[in-house]
């Protein structure tokens, strides 16, 4: 498809182009009747192009008309161009989504190891089992302040992201869910661990890793063999486990 269009190169008080894309005052000038004050984009040859390319044009070229009364300054440009199929830089749009929420398919999470002279903390579910502290991480937080967060909202125990060192990923797929869990050691933290309100995780107590109570989470469980193969067998589904460096 070709495009032929003229634009104001010079007016009729001699100005210019300009190099900027922003209108200005320019008056319409009739044959019987008084001036038509309007706004203008007078635009150099060169931006013209540039502009029309960015939206999918091939200027082909641009010439400059002189008015035939030679007291006359104004001068037109007569731009020529070819519509271009191939892609370009203006950006393309695609319809929404829809409004409904996603199927859950997919949930990361961090368990934190609190191992000391008392030995390993380890809380009591609602539901009934044992585990780590921990939980899921929030959009935009990264995994070191997801363990520092979580750390204190279930214990009330405060460390820093600089005391948390992260172990690696476990991969694993439950029914429909793919389960991404993070392990992470605290080497450093203050406080005692205490139950916190509105939390579904409480009773905390420092258990001997060679006296783990019956009923330890399963997420808990993959993180604990991961970090320590020596430690009495602990029953769990299998996981994938990718060490962020090797454990020592």
């Amino acid at each position: 498809m070709i495009v032929r269009c003229s634009a104001l190169h010079t007016d009729a008080d001699a100005q210019g182009p300009s190099d900027e894309v922003a209108p200005r005052q320019e008056l319409i000038r009739l044959r019987d009747g008084e001036p038509i004050p309007t706004r203008m984009w007078v635009l150099t040859p060169r931006l013209w192009e540039d502009l029309l390319t960015e939206y999918g044009f091939q200027v082909e070229g641009i010439e400059l008309l002189t008015a035939p009364d030679p007291d006359n300054p104004g001068i037109l440009q007569l731009v020529r161009a070819r519509r271009d199929h191939t892609p370009s830089r203006h950006p393309v749009t695609s319809r929404p989504r829809t409004t409904r929420p996603p199927v859950p398919h997919a949930a990361i999470g961090v368990g934190a190891i609190v191992f000391g002279e008392r030995g390993l903390l380890l809380g009591r579910h609602r539901h009934g089992t044992w585990e780590l502290p921990g939980g899921t991480v929030e959009p935009g937080e990264s995994l070191h302040d997801t363990v520092v967060r979580e750390l204190a909202e279930e214990t009330g125990l405060v460390t820093r992201p600089e005391d948390v060192t992260l172990l690696g990923t476990l991969l694993d797929h439950v029914d429909d869910v793919v389960r991404v869990t993070v392990g992470a050691v605290v080497t450093s933290w203050q406080g005692e661990p205490a139950d916190q309100p509105n939390e579904s995780v409480g009773t905390w107590r420092w258990w001997p890793l060679h006296e783990l109570p019956q009923g330890v989470f399963v997420c808990s469980a993959q993180i604990l063999t991961s970090w320590r193969p020596d430690l009495p067998p602990i029953t769990h589904t299998p996981a994938h486990f990718t060490p962020y460096a090797p454990l020592g």
